[in-house]
């Protein structure tokens, strides 16, 4: 065999042991997650089949370069011992930072339902905390440690086959070439490249090969454990740069604003700065005086918990008995059934259920090079003289918390600077019930001056790495069982301490959660666990029922000033629920956008310009339902509202958005 040929058979070699890793990776994800699959005739061979054309289009691009150099230079019989070490090096790293987001998709899709996008460079802001989580919940070391293990292995036989091709390629004995030989081998080298190139770009035809390529069944799960993760991640973040993508169209900002302030009731001109500013006139409660009502106004405490999930609840069916403090609140408060979160992350719950704005995908609307500015429950109640309390367990940098709240309304700030070194457990700081008992002191102290005040406490325990004290006694064995069982206590402990205080009787508690969490199975295209979370107030004012219609967390602010009845102007995109009922809810999931009523959901995905329609039947279980005219209206809602949001964030931040054919809107 000739050195030129040895050279072909060296780079092929690297590539198939490069698809080899990844599909190792693969299988983990498989065996690991394959109780997700809810379609258990689809074939899984299929997905790794798909999984081994996406993986190509990665092995591809860190392989083009050296499989040009080493071909090209082979062609003349030109070798060297430091051109093929150096080819060794490059794949060694590229590969091994590729197969990084491959290791890490299990837990990571676990958790959120998707693969590993753009969406985790947030996190690189808090290396810190992001290192401690990963180190410190026990369940990702085994990932870390497979991606090690692999990698090491990928870069032994990488060193194997340098060694044994180093004495055969790299000889002092020089090749006596032909014009005719070169020139075939040149062929050769350049037929190689194209067909790298054409890898990259995965397939013939207008397009090159886009994530929907991987979707061949009726499965979630197995539609997306055919895509190559960092190949997910790599066509995110190149979308993220895209100058088309900055701004979503999903339909023109004159017809979304039009549609979104017709369902909100708002009437008049349209303030180009603030469509969707409004008075909110709410009567104060009957037979209540105006002097009386203004002296006493009810205090006001949000508990926001981490990833509660309403399908973790004995409520909704959950039969580990994980939660009786929020199964037995749900009986004695203003309780709803059909309630949704705004996103999957923590920030996303926050704006929607303190600001009344929607989530926009997978955008930090909390931060920016200039924090924004925004109006919530906090600014209102400030303006009625209440002082303002936010209290996290972690750093208050951490999604650039303190500087949003600290300028959106809220006095004073608590985090893991505030409390004592010796209770901080994790990378995300203390526990809950430390969280809670220190929380009550300060309510304690603030109420103590006669001022009404406004606490917002923000758990994170059912959020990994989870940390159960050993003082906790769990009925369950499962760790993210007893998780959650001691989320549940930490909240019924701290609202028996608190009935003892002089404060609680003239106090509005609201306890739902940031997001949800997948429970027991996907359930179509997004898991409805997800976003399906509970909504708990009671209080003075406050009737005690069983809430059947629709709700998301853009509604908390105005229901909740509806109680109160305290007049304020609206910038948001919520209504009081009590007064005007919801006949359909929108919400996002990083790279999803959903509507449903109570018979429909409408799922939409911008970036495979692809629609999941489907029934809602009597069980809550998802039927998929291929007539996509019948959902028309759902798409209209989540897309006009989206839209608006679009752009009132574009002015927030001094941009204009392009609007074709502009003409002021009259309602």
């Amino acid at each position: 065999m000739s050195k030129f040929l040895k050279t072909v058979a060296y780079v092929l070699t690297v590539h198939v042991l490069a698809l080899a890793a990844f599909t190792i990776f693969r299988l983990i994800e498989f065996i690991t997650l394959g109780g997700m699959i809810a379609d258990k005739e689809a074939s899984v061979l299929t997905a790794f089949v798909k999984g081994l054309w996406f993986d190509n289009v990665i092995a591809c691009y860190v392989g083009v370069l050296p499989v040009t150099v080493l071909l090209v230079t082979a062609a003349f019989g030109f070798c060297r011992r430091w051109l093929l070490r150096g080819a060794n090096v490059w794949y060694g790293v590229l590969f091994g930072v590729a197969f990084m987001p491959s290791a890490a998709n299990t837990p990571y899709f676990q958790y959120f339902f998707k693969n590993i996008n753009s969406s985790i460079f947030e996190w690189f802001g808090y290396a810190g905390t992001t290192s401690g989580m990963l180190l410190q919940e026990k369940s990702w070391w085994l990932h870390i440690a497979l991606y090690f293990v692999v990698t090491a292995a990928f870069v032994y036989l990488l060193v194997m086959l340098r060694r044994r091709f180093t004495p055969q390629l790299c000889t002092k004995q020089v090749e006596k070439l032909k014009p005719l030989t070169t020139a075939s081998r040149l062929i050769i080298a350049v037929t190689m490249t194209g067909l790298c190139l054409f890898g990259i770009r995965g397939r013939m035809g207008y397009n090159p090969i886009k994530v929907s390529q991987a979707y061949y069944c009726d499965d979630a799960f197995l539609n997306q454990l055919g895509i190559n993760p960092a190949f997910n991640l790599l066509t995110s973040v190149l979308d993220d740069m895209r100058k088309e993508n900055r701004e979503l169209h999903l339909m023109p900002y004159p017809e979304a604003i039009t549609n979104t302030r017709r369902w909100l009731g708002i009437t008049g001109t349209v303030d180009s700065s603030n469509v969707l500013k409004r008075a909110v006139i709410n009567p104060l409660p009957a037979h209540t005086e105006a002097a009386t009502a203004t002296k006493h106004r009810p205090n006001v405490v949000v508990i926001l918990m981490e990833s509660m999930s309403a399908n973790l609840m004995g409520t909704f069916g959950n039969n580990s008995h994980l939660t009786p403090t929020l199964d037995s609140l749900y009986n004695h408060s203003l309780a709803f059934d059909h309630f949704y979160s705004a996103g999957i992350h923590t920030n996303h719950g926050m704006t929607a259920t303190l600001y009344s704005f929607p989530a926009i995908m997978f955008r930090n609307l909390m931060k920016g090079t200039v924090t924004p500015h925004r109006h919530g429950i906090a600014t209102v109640l400030k303006e009625h003289n209440y002082n303002n309390l936010f209290f996290m367990t972690h750093e208050a940098q951490y999604d650039n918390m303190k500087a949003f709240f600290a300028t959106n309304g809220y006095d004073d700030i608590y985090s893991q600077e505030s409390y004592p070194k010796s209770e901080v457990v994790n990378s995300f700081g203390v526990s809950d019930h430390f969280l809670f008992s220190y929380a009550l002191n300060t309510i304690n102290r603030k109420a103590a001056t006669g001022k009404p005040f406004f606490a917002t406490i923000l758990t994170i325990s059912n959020h990994p790495p989870y940390i159960v004290p050993s003082w906790f006694k769990a009925r369950s064995k499962d760790k993210e069982q007893q998780i959650v069982e001691y989320a549940d206590w930490c909240v019924g402990d701290f609202l028996k301490k608190a009935k003892r205080e002089p404060w609680y009787k003239n106090t509005i508690f609201i306890i739902q959660a940031d997001h949800g969490k997948i429970v027991a199975g996907s359930g179509g295209e997004l898991p409805q666990s997800l976003n399906h979370i509970p909504l708990i107030m009671f209080g003075p004012g406050v009737p005690q029922m069983r809430y059947d219609g629709l709700g998301m967390q853009v509604d908390v602010m105005p229901t909740l000033f509806g109680l109160m009845g305290m007049s304020y102007t609206s910038y948001g995109f919520g209504q009081d629920l009590l007064k005007s009922p919801r006949h359909m809810v929108f919400y996002s999931a990083d790279n999803q956008l959903v509507a449903r009523d109570r018979k429909r959901c409408f799922i939409y995905s911008p970036s495979l310009q692809k629609s999941f329609c489907y029934d809602v039947l009597p069980d809550g279980v998802l039927k998929e339902n291929p007539n996509t005219a019948n959902f028309a209206d759902l798409k209209n809602y989540v897309f006009s509202n989206i839209q608006t949001a679009e752009f009132i964030e574009r002015h927030k931040k001094g941009l204009r958005p392009k609007i074709r054919n502009y003409h002021p809107i009259h309602d």
